[in-house]
């Protein structure tokens, strides 16, 4: 039975940047999750508290290209005022990685556009809500350990996956 690992803001955990959670965007797949959970199949994880950063904290967003050049250390995870963030980042993203190995997680499913959880799509690093092609610092270190990744609108996708054997 394959196991998700899933961003606790989606299952209601108030662990957003501004304190809050994100189960109205997973909403529509709340019966699933439950079910799921109650399966033993979810493995909740919030990256960036893993990282050590507090909730709430300042918004952040990834430079340059998202987290795989953070991951190489071309770009940094930076707040809107100016603070580098970037080893927070990294380090929540290498303890996510480290639950999902622990837990034999094939896939996950994570908060859309953050610059940990973002799948595809992340905002720029200019804080204008530009976004840009990318991914999270999380999400591009998952992949490159071959952990499938979906955010609550890839919802079909997820679903397909999780039932096949």
């Amino acid at each position: 039975m394959k196991k998700l690992l899933v961003s606790a803001c989606l299952l209601g955990e108030p662990l957003r940047y501004d304190g809050n959670d994100n189960a109205g965007k997973a909403s529509h797949l709340k019966s699933l999750l439950s079910q799921w959970q109650e399966e033993g199949r979810v493995i909740p994880v919030c990256p960036e508290t893993l990282g050590g950063l507090p909730t709430p904290r300042p918004p952040a967003e990834a430079e340059q290209g998202g987290g795989s050049a953070v991951l190489t250390g071309i770009a940094r995870v930076q707040t809107y005022t100016g603070d580098n963030v970037t080893q927070a980042f990294i380090h929540g993203a290498e303890k996510a990685l480290a639950t999902a190995q622990r837990y034999q997680c094939q896939g996950a499913l994570l908060a859309a556009r953050s610059p940990s959880c973002g799948v595809s799509e992340i905002y720029d690093g200019s804080h204008t809500r530009t976004l840009i092609a990318g991914d999270g610092v999380t999400t591009a270190l998952l992949k490159q350990h071959n952990i499938i990744c979906f955010t609550p609108d890839m919802a079909a996708e997820l679903i397909q996956w999780m039932n096949q054997d």
